[in-house]
């Protein structure tokens, strides 16, 4: 931990207050102060947002979370970067206050190769909430950058990790967990008192071995619903990313996550509808006993998890205004559910899905296609795909526009069970997986390109009002609107723009050098407003943009903008990273072979497919680590680049490092080929100062 400021300093001016200022003056956790993504401040606004420009910038070092939210209180603004490192800025003028190292990164061993950085923290009564990969949630003084407690939320040698925000109302603060992709996990939420960091309630998302008994009637209910030996496999469903706290009806609304694996054929063999997997589940917030829940996916099978953005508001349907829940999953249907009963109002698909051809709104259940279930072993090109149709990248609601803004993905994916028996989780090289289905046959893919737009809906006509379509195939960052009618999103080619609200028309844009993906924030300081995002690029692979961003070169960096703002970003300078190569060095195409399997396994989640990376980890045929056997080991054993983000691998035999190694120069040689076969000048920089 380090201070920047005299402790008297932080304990006058800078100092927050205990309480949140509900005018739009504060941004205290992930969704706002109404849990939409929404800001009822209008001094920067859609008339005079011409003069925006930054006020200042923070540089980040040692990685960002290029999904992570800040939050600004009382002006001051807190981010996390790398793991759950805690960061406080003067709101104004970002001038660092202090900063707050938990050193997850010592006790997150594997978890650390499936997950990184932290996606949301929150604030109230004086202290920011974050969790922490190593499964942690940590309370920390707001004023003084101190811990004040540490709650473990995992068990001893327990596989789950938490890169999800906390969820803070009551005195009370809820945390979620991940983990279910890559081993056999029960997902459960867990309550904590605030000031002391004691255990309040847990909830369960899917029952447990019926043996031991069910810890209440919702998991005696949902247990029901399952069919085989499901506890074996840990069933799913964790809460990794999105709840909603709601103060009318005093209940946290849960996005409960996908099955574990995904193929229901495998943890449910039976059928079933396999509660509470796809759901959102109503909970009363003081005791955290189940009140209702609405599946989107009844037995899911495709990853299809609804723990994406859960937003609250009032919505006029049938001539009567109706408390409402709003909900995007990734299943392509956008819901609007009765906030008191949790029945559905209405759904209707946000892109092209032909997994199921509508929802009956008498049941509240999909009218499924049976093929999509890929049965008896033939192969389904299903969409959306496990990415989506909407993600983690935040929507928001504006009241006076009427409209929900969607980061919208329209792209598929070929589905079937693997080769060998239906058998539950194995360990594939090394490496466990998740899902239960198996490669597609050669010349099964998606009859369409995959694309990205930023789509503005109406939740009341369930129509669609305009979109604007986005570069790559995920292009589109998280949104935050404003009263100002304006919608202010970043996209994967470097923009960061606001948008006309009502109509979708770009307003302003700034080029932030890197890709600006995390969601944007607004609030006031010293009496201004201002609007700040987290601009860097973590893509796991290089997304054929016209600027790919180079983890080496690219510049993480909090972004701050103001009417006439003054600042600027450094002209960027060109560094060469060229791909290298060892003449000498003779491929073995068969140990190549073996190497690409290695590092699909293993590596490709962080370093890009086919070793060609995007911002998300550094370019490993750029790198001269590979190069030096024993540099190479200390890396992959030993861990030495633990505390860089990088995991640690002991398991690797020998003749994989060497695969790995024979792999990376046999694909060296074909990117170096390929270089040199295009027409030089081909991709420039043109324009990176633009917009300053």
């Amino acid at each position: 931990m380090r201070f920047l400021l005299p402790l008297l300093l932080l304990l006058t001016a800078c100092a927050p207050s205990d309480g949140v200022r509900r005018d739009g003056s504060d941004w205290p956790g992930y969704g706002g102060i109404d849990e939409n993504h929404y800001s009822p401040l209008t001094e920067i606004n859609d008339g005079n947002v011409g003069r925006l420009k930054l006020a200042w910038h923070h540089d980040i070092g040692g990685g960002g979370a290029s999904l992570s939210a800040p939050i600004a209180v009382d002006g001051i603004l807190y981010y996390a970067s790398g793991y759950s490192v805690i960061h406080a800025l003067d709101a104004a003028t970002g001038r660092e206050l202090w900063t707050y190292d938990p050193q997850s990164w010592k006790g997150a061993g594997q978890k650390m190769r499936a997950a990184w950085g932290v996606r949301g923290i929150a604030y109230d009564n004086g202290m920011v909430f974050t969790g922490t990969i190593d499964g942690r949630l940590i309370a920390i003084n707001a004023r003084t950058g101190h811990p004040v407690w540490s709650a473990q939320t995992i068990g001893k040698d327990d596989e789950r990790y938490v890169t999800g925000a906390p969820w803070v109302f009551k005195g009370k603060v809820v945390i979620g967990h991940g983990g279910a992709d890559f081993a056999p996990v029960r997902g459960y939420v867990t309550a904590y008192d605030q000031r002391t960091g004691k255990q309040l309630w847990r909830f369960y998302t899917v029952p447990g071995d019926p043996k031991l008994g069910f810890e209440n009637k919702a998991m005696a209910m949902a247990a029901r619903t399952w069919t085989g030996e499901w506890w074996k496999y840990g069933g799913g469903g964790t809460a990794w990313n999105a709840m909603a706290y709601d103060p009318q009806y005093n209940r946290i609304y849960i996005g409960v996550g996908n099955g574990s694996p995904w193929n229901r054929k495998i943890r449910s063999p039976g059928g079933g509808d396999n509660l509470f997997l796809c759901s959102i589940v109503a909970l009363d917030a003081d005791t955290g006993e189940y009140v209702w829940h609405y599946q989107t996916n009844p037995g899911e099978t495709w990853d299809f998890n609804s723990a994406m953005d859960i937003e609250l508001t009032r919505l006029k349907i049938g001539g009567k205004e109706r408390d409402v829940l709003m909900h995007a999953p990734k299943n392509g249907f956008f819901y609007v559910i009765d906030r008191a009963t949790g029945k559905l109002i209405s759904a209707r698909n946000i892109v092209p899905v032909n997994w199921a051809s509508g929802i009956d709104i008498k049941s509240g259940r999909p009218i499924e296609n049976p093929a999509a279930r890929y049965p008896d072993g033939k192969p389904a090109i299903v969409y959306p795909s496990p990415f989506g149709a909407h993600n983690i990248e935040a929507m928001s609601f504006n009241p006076g526009t009427g409209l929900v803004y969607i980061p919208a993905m329209d792209q598929g994916r070929v589905y079937i069970d693997p080769a060998e028996p239906l058998q539950g989780w194995k360990h594939l090289d090394g490496q466990r997986i998740s899902t239960g289905t198996g490669a597609p046959p050669p010349g099964v893919v998606p009859d369409r390109p995959a694309t990205s737009f930023l789509l503005a809906w109406n939740p009341a006509t369930q129509s669609e009002a305009w979109r604007v379509p986005m570069p790559g195939l995920r292009g589109g960052g998280g949104t935050a609107t404003t009263a100002g009618n304006l919608l202010f999103q970043g996209n994967a080619a470097g923009k960061f723009v606001a948008y006309a609200a009502d109509s979708g028309k770009p307003l302003w844009s700034f080029d932030a050098q890197t890709a600006v993906m995390a969601q944007p924030i607004s609030y006031r300081a010293r009496g201004r407003q201002y609007v700040t995002v987290i601009a860097g690029s973590r893509f796991p692979s290089a997304v054929g943009l016209a600027r790919e961003w180079n983890y080496r070169t690219q510049q993480w960096r909090v972004l701050t903008f103001a009417l006439d703002g003054k600042d600027r970003l450094p002209s960027v300078q060109p560094v060469e990273t060229p791909v290298i190569d060892m003449p000498d060095f003779t491929v073995d195409p068969a140990r190549a072979a073996v190497g690409a399997g290695v590092f699909g396994q293993r590596c490709s989640i962080c370093h890009g497919a086919n070793a060609v990376s995007g911002g998300m980890a550094p370019d490993l045929l750029q790198s001269g680590v590979p190069l030096d056997r024993a540099s190479f080991e200390e890396v992959l054993r030993k861990g030495i680049l633990r505390e860089r983000g990088m995991p640690r691998f002991e398991e690797l035999t020998d003749a994989e490092i060497e695969a790995l190694q024979h792999y990376f120069r046999q694909r060296a040689r074909e990117v170096l080929a390929a270089q040199a076969a295009a027409k030089p000048g081909a991709q420039t920089d043109r324009g990176l100062n633009e917009g300053q």
